[in-house]
């Protein structure tokens, strides 16, 4: 409300001032002065005329020349008189078309009832957002509810998985076992058998285990959880970081915490550089390209990204991103979620030509952020690049 007040007091400031300005060209202050100064001149003239300090000859040059300076000042000053205020129009005209049309403009994108939220106060509740994160179990129950029945594979895949299963059991130190088990686990499309091979995996690895086997770790315990990064996920993506900083799946999911509790001004830059070093065949890019302006804009950063050629068609990869994307759809349409969520389902499924899922995901998101006039906002972005809201 303070904001709102001085602005106003400053709009209005600027044509008043002008306003005056011409006023007092119009009504010839300035020159009315002079004048005056003049006859006061002439005065004096006459008075050194009369103590004989100057001559009659030099008090009629005196005179001729202050004469001379009235007339002009008078031709000076009827001119302002005509067009003083009328000079004023298109200055006053154009200063108020500035303010209103600024003020338009806000109306339009901005969010003229939204109150301040101060820096610690958003920190605060990203902090919140992370803390409240559901468990790894939890998020894989929810993400079960929604997930498609896996197709049975044929007879004699069904036996060797089975057989490969008992010998795991058998051994469950069994490294090679262990990689094919959580590989093929994966494939069938059992998400929750994955991620428990790979648990596994690195717990029979113990200090052997490497950045990318961390890094195989976060990737299966997101993709059961439904595309969220669990706080259990997200310490194998700091143990795969920690081996490794370049590694590139562990960074992507670094910046996907980030994204999901609320730090965009987190998220932008890891997922900005691992953009910049990344081919355009890395199976992050096309989900960073369909995210990061929406990103930059959340975390206030003027960014064009990087153009990459695109890449062959690659079914795991389309396979990943559409994992995604249903996952965290399914869990924001049962237990809601943060707008920066929101705003990346639906930035999402207009990128996938999903305009009747990007609709009804901005109908819901308007549902549940009712009372979040700046998580609106974000969403209402969105929705509007994706086309499905005006």
């Amino acid at each position: 409300m303070v904001f709102w007040l001085i602005a106003t007091a400053l709009a209005a400031l600027i044509p008043a001032a002008l306003w005056l300005s011409g006023r007092r060209v119009s009504t010839g202050e300035g020159p009315a002065s002079d004048l005056a100064l003049y006859k006061q001149q002439l005065g004096e003239v006459d008075r050194d005329l009369a103590r004989g300090t100057i001559g009659p000859e030099e008090a009629e040059a005196l005179r001729l020349e202050i004469k001379r300076r009235i007339l002009a000042l008078d031709r000076q000053s009827t001119a302002p008189v005509q067009r003083g205020m009328g000079g004023m129009a298109l200055p006053l005209a154009a200063t108020m078309l500035a303010i209103l049309g600024s003020i338009f403009l806000y109306q339009t994108l901005g969010v003229p009832t939204y109150p301040d939220l101060p820096h610690a106060g958003r920190i605060a509740k990203a902090d919140a957002l992370k803390a409240g994160r559901p468990s790894q179990a939890e998020a894989e129950a929810e993400a079960a509810k929604t997930r498609p029945p896996v197709p049975a594979p044929d007879a004699q895949y069904a036996d060797l998985m089975d057989q490969l299963r008992a010998a795991v059991a058998a051994r469950p130190e069994d490294v090679q076992g262990l990689r094919l088990l959580a590989e093929n686990e994966r494939k069938l499309g059992n998400l929750s058998a994955a991620a428990r091979a790979e648990e596994q995996l690195v717990a029979a690895l113990g200090a052997k285990a490497s950045s990318a086997d961390f890094a195989a770790l976060a990737d299966a315990l997101v993709l059961a959880a439904g595309g969220t990064v669990t706080a259990e996920a997200e310490q194998a993506v700091l143990a795969s970081l920690k081996a490794d900083p370049s590694n590139g799946t562990a960074r992507f999911y670094a910046g996907l915490v980030e994204a999901q509790t609320g730090r965009p001004d987190r998220a932008f830059p890891l997922w900005r550089d691992l953009l910049a070093d990344s081919p355009a065949e890395a199976p992050w890019v096309p989900f960073i390209e369909a995210n990061i302006e929406g990103l930059a804009a959340a975390a206030g950063a003027d960014y064009q990204p990087p153009r990459k050629a695109a890449p062959a068609f690659d079914p795991d990869q389309a396979e990943m991103i559409a994992g995604m994307v249903n996952g965290l759809e399914a869990r924001l349409q049962s237990d809601g979620g943060s707008p920066e969520e929101w705003a990346q389902l639906v930035r999402a499924l207009g990128v996938l030509k999903e305009a009747d899922r990007a609709r009804a995901a901005w109908a819901l998101a308007q549902a549940a952020l009712a009372g979040d006039l700046e998580g609106l906002a974000m969403v209402r972005a969105e929705a509007q690049a994706a086309g499905v809201a005006e």
